[in-house]
């Protein structure tokens, strides 16, 4: 496949007579990074590739007005992120259940989960992370496995670098403490 640049695939969509093929090169250039966002922050397979497929029909629609502002990757997370924080909401209020049973349940659903690849470490960091606060769970999960600059993290939380990077250290704190204890 051709790589094209978010610009091109952008005057692609709105300039030519197919934009849905356009619009399939976009899903295809970002669809595994994406999927693996919200994997990351929802956990269980199923529930990724529901979130993801959300996320490119939310895309599809809102394409023709996209302005720009932000870059396509940017704009793709900042649905994707938003998507995944909405299905956990509605998880906890559907079932009236705090946010650390609904993490015990993602953290369960960890070991029990055929898609997980992962080593016991591997496991074992997950399950770190589970334990994090919401916020500080996204923004370890961008910054760490994504490798996203704070910028533009910025960008998709709507939120100060300076509040991102302390998010950060907190999260990786705690993430050493529980590995070492």
């Amino acid at each position: 496949m051709v790589h094209y640049s978010d610009e091109e695939l952008l005057k692609r969509f709105s300039q030519s007579d197919n934009p849905g093929y356009a619009f399939d090169l976009i899903v295809r250039k970002y669809q595994e990074q994406v999927y693996w966002h919200i994997r990351r922050l929802v956990i269980v397979h199923e529930d990724a590739s529901d979130i993801a497929q959300d996320v490119f029909i939310k895309a599809w629609k809102a394409l023709p007005e996209f302005r720009g502002d932000s870059g396509l990757f940017t704009w793709l997370y900042r649905i994707a992120t938003n998507e995944a924080l909405s299905f956990l909401k509605k998880k906890r209020k559907r079932f009236f259940l705090p946010m650390e049973d609904v993490e015990q349940q993602l953290s369960n659903a960890l070991e029990t989960d055929a898609w997980f690849d992962g080593n016991d470490i591997e496991k074992k960091v997950q399950k770190a992370i589970l334990s994090l606060p919401e916020k500080q769970r996204v923004v370890f999960n961008l910054r760490y496995y994504d490798e996203m600059k704070y910028e533009e993290m910025s960008r998709i939380l709507d939120t100060s670098e300076g509040a991102l990077k302390a998010s950060y250290h907190h999260a990786a704190k705690k993430i050493e403490k529980i590995l070492t204890s």
